[in-house]
């Protein structure tokens, strides 16, 4: 007969398996990939709040999404490179800190959705009805679409992981990199087919949501464009959507790729990787991204640079 352990408080993770020889390669990808989204996201979430200039709805927006990266790699990276310093059996874990860093990932993963939804429904009023843009994208309606995002994410979130805690565990070992709801869940040898059920529609709603919002969305951006003969409309329409969209459909793809491969247990060790860079690629890209395409951050960069140029030299 098989030995349980009922309701544990410590608990083990999987991991990374990576080679003796890879470790420390592998530490110093993560070390610097973390470094780089704190100093990229947070500089672009500093800048836009010292910048008057800035102070648009669009980047207001935006700061969600440099935000979201800098919490959800937070809570995973450093743990990471902490445990790739151990040895697999040294890899614990207290389950109240399983459960934190489960739920913050998964508020991560559904606001990286809702953010990248209230965001097309401004370059949706922007560009479709540019004379009301004002009169509608107020200060107030950018405080409501933000705490809508972040409420939908906290709310969904929460029932999914109240499901699980409510569940007995008889098991110990995490079986993936960092803790998320279905590892929790399968540490119980209960009865689980409500947390199956509730995960299932969560999933589908989530992303039809987010992929209906998105087609919609550009569809009528595209109408617009199209019978529009105005070349600065399409020009700004092309500049401003193809950011957003892009950085969509990184996020978009980075997660379909982690649900695909999860009906594939002989690619575990790939799941696995694929996870870790949902949190990481997007994190790095989208501050280059919207900072490279943004006309009002490189005039601000540009002015800060010359002005250091400038100043008088004093030893």
């Amino acid at each position: 007969m098989e030995n349980y352990t009922y309701n544990s408080y410590t608990l083990q993770l999987e991991g990374l398996k990576v080679t003796e020889e890879s470790t420390y390669p592998v530490f110093l990808f993560f070390f610097f990939s973390y470094l780089f989204i704190i100093i990229a996201n947070v500089g672009i979430v500093v800048l836009v709040f010292i910048d008057k200039s800035l102070h648009q709805p669009m980047y207001l927006l935006f700061c969600n999404l440099p935000l979201n990266d800098v919490l959800g790699n937070s809570i995973l990276v450093p743990r990471l490179m902490l445990d790739l310093l151990h040895p697999p059996s040294e890899r614990l874990i207290s389950y109240n800190e399983c459960v934190v860093q489960a739920f913050i990932s998964h508020v991560f993963g559904t606001t990286s959705h809702t953010v990248l939804m209230i965001m097309a429904f401004d370059r949706y009023v922007a560009i479709c009805n540019p004379l009301r843009y004002a009169a509608i994208m107020t200060n107030k309606m950018v405080m409501k679409l933000t705490v809508s995002a972040w409420g939908v994410a906290l709310v969904m979130v929460g029932i999914l992981l109240g499901l699980t805690t409510r569940l007995n565990r008889c098991r110990t070992l995490i079986t993936n990199p960092y803790c998320d709801n279905a590892s929790l869940f399968k540490l119980s040898c209960e009865d689980v087919s409500i947390n199956n059920i509730y995960g299932l529609v969560f999933t589908v709603v989530l992303f039809s949501g987010s992929i209906g919002s998105m087609v919609l969305t550009y569809t009528k951006i595209t109408v617009v464009c199209l019978m529009s003969n105005s070349k600065s409309l399409n020009s700004k329409a092309l500049k401003t959507c193809s950011t957003h969209l892009f950085t969509y459909l990184i996020m978009l793809l980075s997660g379909l790729l982690v649900i695909v491969l999860h009906r594939f247990p002989q690619y575990s060790d790939y799941r696995k990787m694929a996870a870790i860079l949902f949190y990481i690629i997007p994190g790095c890209l989208n501050p280059i991204i919207y900072g490279v395409q943004s006309k009002e951050i490189w005039k601000f960069l540009s002015q800060s640079l010359q002005f250091k140029k400038v100043l008088p030299f004093k030893c």
